[in-house]
């Protein structure tokens, strides 16, 4: 009897083992990771039996242990996909250079038109091609001798007077902005605008009468000057239409080189060309520099700055800046969404829809009647869920929004870009002009180009105003004599 229960017992026992050894290889089969308990009895019984070799790495492609990591190149090795950086690259390189040819031409068009209108009145409006022997304030020193030395430094004089009033009219308006004096900026810049489009466009007109000989009593330029300057101050310093706004800030830059070409003596026009380009590298490049603590504070407060100030390709309107109450724009700003559930009772009650139309709508169901009740409620969820904030699917983004991603010059590039090719203009060599025109608009784009590329505000002059009086004493001192003399000799190419 004692035999036979022994020998009992040790079947039992090979017949638990072996159930034990079924189990953990139908875990291993359906990845199943036991727990550290049991994975140590299991694995204890195992190798007490010896005829168990479950592979733990087969079954961590379900858990993910770091204990148990898939063996490489076993069954149960898992491959991760590798990061699409390459998509991501060719995505923002055609996305730079959808932007980049748009932001060329946004550009290109009234830069052009700028120089073109300056070009045309030193042309045809001989006022603006003399001085008269007036000039501005800013320049004291007038080049009246013909020795090069005492010109050279007469220019270099002026420039640095010049440059240095810039430098400081432009800390004092930094400061400005940076206490929030929004009222004054907005004195001062209505100020110059006024003076714009109201004295030195009526100065223009009445040269521009002058030369074309065209009668005009004074009722009328005043009725003209009136409406041209009551519309300009409205557009830039309220609100317009956006073409009217650039049609006016082209036309303020115009006037303005004008200004410059007439009262600035020779040579201190091209030292200041030179020394503008170096000041807008220092203003805009150095940590320290005017103009980028202007934009960063701007990027800062989220404003837009003074479109007097700046030609944008998209609408800047500043009502608010001055006007309105900061806290309770940036409480409204703040304020979040109701929630849907909020709202969830206001919802089920009529579908987002009012009184009137609840009432017309059963109106219609009772007397269509041949309309069957499953439809009906098919489509009154469907409306109520249309309404619904929490349900209701995003709209997509027009094209049209793709384009307030616009660009921004400022006025200041403008004016002396026009600065330049007026000047060349002056002397009567067309080929010097275009030479210029072309080597202004090549500069503009190699800075957009690096606009692109690093992404952040970067000085507009520089470039440009290098290429420009580059092409300016090459063709003028080499190109056009060069020409003049083939034409002279009949030999043409």
């Amino acid at each position: 009897m004692e035999s036979d229960s022994a020998a009992d017992d040790l079947a039992r026992a090979d017949e638990n083992t072996s159930l034990m050894e079924g189990d953990q290889a139908a875990a291993a089969e359906v990845g199943f990771k036991p727990n550290s308990a049991d994975k140590k009895s299991s694995t204890g019984t195992s190798l007490q039996a010896g005829n168990c070799s479950t592979d733990y790495g087969t079954r961590s492609s379900v858990g993910g242990d770091e204990d148990s990591r898939p063996t490489p190149g076993g069954e149960g090795e898992v491959r991760r996909p590798q990061p699409r950086v390459q998509q991501q690259d060719q995505d923002e390189e055609d996305e730079m250079l959808k932007y980049g040819a748009k932001h060329v031409i946004m550009l290109f068009v009234p830069v052009s038109l700028c120089m073109l209108l300056v070009v045309a009145s030193i042309s045809k409006v001989t006022y603006y091609q003399s001085s008269g022997g007036v000039y501005l304030i800013y320049t004291p020193f007038h080049e009246e001798t013909d020795q090069a030395g005492i010109k050279l430094w007469n220019a270099l004089a002026n420039a640095a007077i010049l440059i240095g009033i810039v430098l400081v009219m432009t800390i004092f308006l930094v400061l400005l902005y940076k206490y929030r004096c929004y009222k004054f900026i907005h004195g001062w810049l209505i100020v110059a605008s006024l003076m714009l489009l109201f004295v030195f466009s009526l100065i223009y007109l009445q040269e521009l009468l002058v030369a074309f000989n065209i009668p005009m009593d004074y009722i009328t330029v005043s009725f003209i000057m009136w409406n041209f300057g009551v519309v300009g101050m409205v557009s830039i310093h309220w609100k317009g239409s956006l073409r009217v706004q650039q049609a006016y800030l082209i036309i303020i830059s115009a006037m303005a080189a004008l200004i410059f070409i007439k009262y600035l003596p020779e040579w201190t026009l091209w030292m200041i060309l030179g020394g503008i380009a170096l000041y807008d590298l220092f203003a805009v490049l150095t940590p320290h520099g005017p103009l980028k603590i202007l934009v960063e504070t701007a990027q800062d407060r989220n404003e837009s700055l003074f479109p007097a100030l700046i030609y944008s390709s998209t609408m800047m309107w500043i009502v608010n800046m001055a006007d309105a109450d900061p806290e309770r724009q940036s409480h409204t700003s703040q304020q979040p969404l109701a929630p849907a559930d909020e709202e969830e009772g206001e919802v089920d009650d009529n579908g987002g829809f009012d009184t009137n139309f609840s009432q017309r709508q059963d109106d219609y169901e009772q007397r269509s009647t041949s309309v069957n009740s499953d439809d009906a409620r098919a489509a009154a969820s469907a409306l109520r869920q249309e309404n619904d904030p929490s349900t209701r699917r995003p709209q997509p983004l027009d094209d049209d929004d793709d384009e307030e991603r616009g660009v921004k010059l400022g006025l200041g590039d403008f004016i002396f870009y026009s600065v330049l090719v007026g000047k060349a203009s002056s002397y009567g060599d067309w080929t010097t002009t275009l030479a210029c025109f072309v080597a202004i608009l090549i500069g503009l784009c190699l800075t957009l180009i690096l606009l692109a590329i690093f992404k952040k505000a970067l000085p507009a002059l520089p470039i440009s105003i290098a290429f420009g009086l580059l092409f300016y004493f090459t063709s003028s001192f080499l190109v056009f004599p060069f020409t003049d003399f083939m034409a002279s000799e009949q030999v043409f190419i």
